[in-house]
């Protein structure tokens, strides 16, 4: 790949790097959208601009062997090996919390989930409050707590759990399925199985019972709400083992994001996280917000990622038109001030990569390579012209190994 870059403009010591991370872009087609996806129908001037500045490809950011969640992609958009670092969701949720791990403790991903007659009938427990949720696990804590178990209070129904045991993860191994997998499944055939699920299953069914009768979850019956009547464990894992960022490239960084998942990987990687009012997470986010202060944070460090987490909200939700709405207010105000950043600091390079596709159709992620841009100082045009799906299969410009994408980005031409 070395003609990616024009012979002698290298990385001077001056230069910064921007990692703008539209997670959830990339989608199917549409029959309502004449068969194309919402990249190509999107007005979306400034990706196409940029693609038409630098080089678009594809990037495998999530590898076959560890199925389709955006967490293995965040991991790998960093530069991260996927295979070598990832131990599962809860650590780096955990991470977000600052909660440490000791060498015979494995965090695991607890839900406030809803039961009825036998089946999980809502996984988010009537999308309950943080304050709701921050209440049952003190009272959790109270009845199941111990110098073996602990509970943690995270956001709404996303919760952590951390379970001591002599044999570390190898004794909590059991195969735990996301509460998302199960909806609507009956619970008798949806346990968790293997290594450690008697006690998985005895504490689900303990925090069942002290559930069912808390004020709170009397109160949402009687405003028709579903209640949190149940708790659910899956994503186990121990901390990972990483390098922090500085280490592996010398430069001092930050993220941009509302996702606690991301914080969390933050947190590990050595990160700096910029804070940010108004971000959300959804559609309704401050898009202004993140581009000024990320570009902001360029003062003091060479290195800021910019997540947004939109498309991929609109895509869970099912909302095509709304996708659509969250690429061009992205394209707008992020990509858009990140043009006018690059036309007075030449001395930048900018990858587009989302660590993920997601389908307004099945609403969750979509396997795959994903297309990515990249341009800036020395970084030569690959003669695509637009940012989407369709054109980046015409490009020989690939990653098999998502994680391998960043280098490209801070090479020395």
């Amino acid at each position: 790949m070395k003609d990616l870059f024009e012979g002698n403009a290298g990385v001077s010591a001056g230069m910064k790097f921007i990692v703008l991370v539209p997670d959830g872009a990339p989608d199917q087609t549409y029959e309502e959208l004449q068969g194309k996806t919402p990249l190509e129908v999107s007005r979306i001037p400034n990706l196409d601009a940029l693609a038409q500045a630098g080089c678009v490809g594809l990037a495998k950011t999530v590898p076959d062997s560890l199925g389709s969640e955006g967490e293995v992609g965040k991991l790998s958009v960093l530069g991260y090996n996927p295979k070598e670092c990832y131990t599962g969701r809860a650590p780096l949720e955990a991470a977000s919390l600052g909660i440490e791990l000791g060498a015979d403790e494995v965090a695991f991903c607890m839900n406030f989930v809803t039961e009825s007659d036998g089946r999980l009938v809502d996984y988010t427990a009537g999308h309950i409050s943080s304050e709701e949720g921050g209440v049952l696990i003190k009272y959790l804590s109270q009845k199941l707590g111990s110098d073996s178990v602990r509970f943690y209070p995270g956001v709404g129904c996303k919760n952590i759990a951390v379970i001591k045991d002599r044999m570390g993860l190898r004794g909590l191994s059991a195969s735990c399925p996301s509460p998302s997998q199960i909806l609507g499944n009956k619970l008798e055939s949806s346990w968790p199985k293997g290594p450690g699920d008697e006690l998985l299953r005895k504490l689900m069914l303990d925090g069942k019972k002290l559930l069912a009768a808390h004020e709170i979850n009397q109160v949402r019956l009687d405003l028709g709400e579903n209640p949190a009547n149940m708790i659910w464990f899956w994503g186990q894992g121990v901390t990972p083992q990483m390098q922090t960022f500085r280490e592996r490239t010398g430069l001092k960084g930050g993220v941009v994001s509302a996702a606690d998942l991301l914080r969390g990987i933050a947190n590990l990687a050595g990160l700096q996280i910029i804070d940010v009012p108004g971000i959300t997470g959804k559609i309704d986010t401050n898009y202004e917000g993140k581009i000024h202060y990320g570009l902001e944070s360029l003062r003091t460090h060479h290195f800021i990622f910019i997540h947004v987490d939109a498309m991929t909200d609109a895509a869970r939700e099912g909302n095509l038109k709304a996708k659509i709405q969250a690429l061009e207010d992205f394209d707008r105000i992020v990509v858009g001030e990140t043009r006018h950043y690059l036309e007075k600091n030449p001395d930048t390079r900018v990858l587009v990569l989302p660590s993920c596709a997601s389908s307004c159709r099945l609403k969750g992620y979509l396997k795959g390579a994903v297309p990515f841009i990249l341009c800036g100082r020395g970084i030569s045009s690959n003669g695509i012209e637009h940012y989407n799906e369709v054109q980046a299969q015409v490009s020989d410009l690939r990653f098999d190994e998502g994680f391998k994408a960043i280098d490209y980005l801070l090479k020395n031409g």
